[in-house]
């Protein structure tokens, strides 16, 4: 039943959709849990650019939620950002379960475990059969952009390492694609950025400046095991698909979908096809996430190919990729990693901007003895 003074259709973004309803409600009841949402989002909110005048673009309170599965909040004890997530147990049976066993003793403290922690869940009543898992506040992996080669090797490595841990422990994550690969990056912004609004400063007024991964090392994580699978050992490797964000795996297409096939096999192609997409030629495709790619990362187009093959069966396992990862990168040297990771559609007068500071920094870098591949520890 509609709200009386919302509308799940209006382009009046002084009203609230549905979206943001379904959270409006959830405030007093989170808020005594310790969980704060932000102005939007309160019971009797007032739209800011109402009380004082301003053009409503510039306000934070003016957008509402895309998705209704996930929202930023503060937690009140001390102030830290994390978000939310609803999930429903009858859609995600086993998200819970398999983030639990990912995030336990001893597996939480294996410095190759790239799985988000759980921070808490929370069991709203007046919602039987939903849960609300608390996380960490993460960036997108690529925001802000890689500066030199060195940066996104040690990204490939970390993402490679963290598959590789999840598959030693026989668990699929059938989604590691752009979307569910992020960074624990607070520290890039001294200053800090807005919470969901993340190319924003904290008072949403402008872009916040920040350090390099080379100038402050960050971990990256895979995140989201809502279509993940957890096999006993000794189990074969064979399940129905179920199609994630990158529709483009060979073993979706036509008939695909309806006959059991290797999820391990396909997290090789989901990585392979972002490192492809993102990296290496770009993405152009409307259906997609649309890139245009990066210059100087044809090292990695061999693996790469091997890792994107159609049948499934001959890409290589995580191991392998793992390997010949680690020859590639000992045959780099380090004035290579040192690089600008140029996007292959940068515009002349950014990249003169960019090369000067790229330089200076470099320089500097080389001096200190600031290591080429910023590893965090």
């Amino acid at each position: 039943m509609e709200d009386s003074e919302t509308s799940s259709t209006s382009t009046d973004y002084a009203r609230l959709n549905k979206t943001d309803i379904y959270w409006r409600d959830l405030y007093p009841w989170l808020k005594e849990t310790g969980y704060e949402l932000r102005p939007r989002f309160r019971p009797g909110w007032v739209p800011s650019w109402q009380l004082d005048g301003e053009f409503p673009l510039l306000k934070e309170d003016y957008w509402g939620l895309l998705r209704r599965q996930v929202i930023d909040a503060v937690r009140i004890a001390d102030g830290v950002n994390v978000y939310l997530k609803s999930i429903k147990d009858e859609q995600h049976p086993f998200e819970i379960e398999i983030t639990n066993f990912l995030c336990s003793e001893p597996l939480r403290s294996d410095p190759k475990n790239h799985c988000l922690p759980l921070l808490g869940i929370l069991n709203p009543p007046a919602l039987p059969g939903t849960r609300i898992l608390v996380f960490k506040l993460l960036r997108k992996f690529d925001q802000p952009h890689f500066d030199t080669i060195g940066e996104a090797v040690e990204f490939f490595r970390q993402i490679f390492e963290g598959l590789q841990f999840m598959h030693k422990n026989q668990v699929a994550h059938r989604d590691c694609s752009t979307m569910n690969i992020m960074m624990d990056g607070a520290h890039l912004y001294p200053h800090g950025f807005h919470p969901y609004f993340q190319s924003k400063t904290p008072d949403y007024k402008q872009h916040p400046k920040h350090l390099t991964r080379t100038q402050a090392p960050v971990k990256y994580y895979l995140i989201d095991v809502g279509i993940s699978i957890h096999f006993d050992p000794g189990d074969e490797h064979y399940a129905l698909p179920i199609i994630g964000a990158d529709r483009s795996v060979p073993e979706y297409q036509g008939d695909g979908p309806m006959s059991p096939t290797d999820p391990f096999a396909t997290d090789v192609y989901l990585l392979g096809n972002l490192i492809r997409s993102q990296f290496i030629d770009g993405q152009y495709d409307m259906k997609y996430y649309m890139h245009p790619g990066r210059e100087g990362f044809g090292f990695m187009r061999g693996l790469v190919t091997d890792m994107v093959k159609h049948n499934p069966a001959e890409r290589p396992k995580i191991d392998e990729v793992v390997d010949r990862f680690d020859v590639i990168v000992k045959g780099l040297s380090t004035w290579k990693l040192r690089s600008r990771a140029r996007g292959k559609e940068e515009y002349t007068i950014l990249s003169i901007g960019r090369i000067f500071r790229h330089w200076y920094r470099r320089i500097g870098f080389m001096l200190r003895g600031v290591p080429a591949l910023p590893t965090p520890k």
